[in-house]
């Protein structure tokens, strides 16, 4: 089983939304974190954040990345999105 978490904090450091993505498919890992995150953004309303070469880097190190106002070309209303990886199959 794989699952993706992905949480929405507000400017005061609050968490506002978060949601686990379970996926069970026989994608590839990446597959799997591109969907979840998708779905993360499509549940919330957002519009997907561009991956930047730090969101990458964090990404690869940690399974873990935050997308802030310069992931996203309009303006926001939280602090950043933050997803991880919380199991793997």
């Amino acid at each position: 089983m794989f699952r993706l978490w992905g949480r929405l904090v507000t400017k005061n450091n609050q968490t506002a939304e978060d949601m686990v993505i379970c996926d069970d498919t026989a994608d590839t890992r990446t597959h799997k974190i591109f969907g979840g995150l998708n779905s993360i953004c499509d549940s919330w309303n957002l519009a997907v954040p561009i991956w930047l070469d730090s969101n990458i880097s964090d990404f690869k190190r940690h399974s873990k990345t935050r997308f802030r106002q310069d992931n996203w070309i309009e303006e926001i209303d939280f602090d950043f999105l933050e997803i991880q990886v919380i199991e793997e199959d």
